[in-house]
């Protein structure tokens, strides 16, 4: 088992099963969290490492809707798509993740809102990808930083709400 701990999140990948699990806790009510992964205008916010700029083309997030924005970084443009399978407001988002540079790396997602009481909540979510390589690539790809940063991101647009 790979696990990785920062003051927050925890992110680990079982070499055994081809999945990364991701905790995390937040200083915000359930609903406010959710809020912040289903509206766009916050999105672009927080999604991803500092470094990068985000641009939301598409983002329907309700049952059978879909996504698709590009990050950019040092002028190179980096885009992901997918579709929401499911999304249970303040419960619950099942979605699937593509990035465009590996289309045949489908990840399918789910996030748990958990309301941990006095306006806390804890989010776990959980990315199952086809190959044990595939996971790799993932883990390797700078997702570890891209999520910190992101989380960290989100952590400062709660707090101004």
């Amino acid at each position: 088992m790979t696990t990785t701990t920062h003051p927050e999140t925890t992110i680990s990948a079982d070499p055994a099963v081809p999945t990364i699990h991701i905790t995390r806790e937040f200083d915000a009510p359930v609903d406010a969290v959710f809020r912040a992964h289903t509206d766009p205008e916050l999105v672009v916010k927080w999604l991803g490492p500092r470094s990068v700029t985000m641009r939301v083309d598409r983002w329907d997030a309700t049952t059978g809707g879909a996504y698709r924005y590009m990050h950019t970084h040092g002028g190179e443009e980096y885009r992901f798509y997918g579709s929401f399978h499911e999304v249970r407001p303040s419960e619950r988002i099942v979605q699937t993740f593509t990035f465009e540079g590996y289309p045949d790396g489908v990840a399918l997602e789910t996030l748990t809102f958990e309301d941990l009481g006095g306006g806390r909540t804890r989010l776990h979510t959980v990315s199952v990808f086809e190959t044990t390589e595939a996971r790799d690539m993932a883990m390797a790809s700078g997702m570890e930083t891209g999520v910190v940063e992101g989380y960290e991101q989100l952590d400062e647009l709660l707090a101004e709400a």
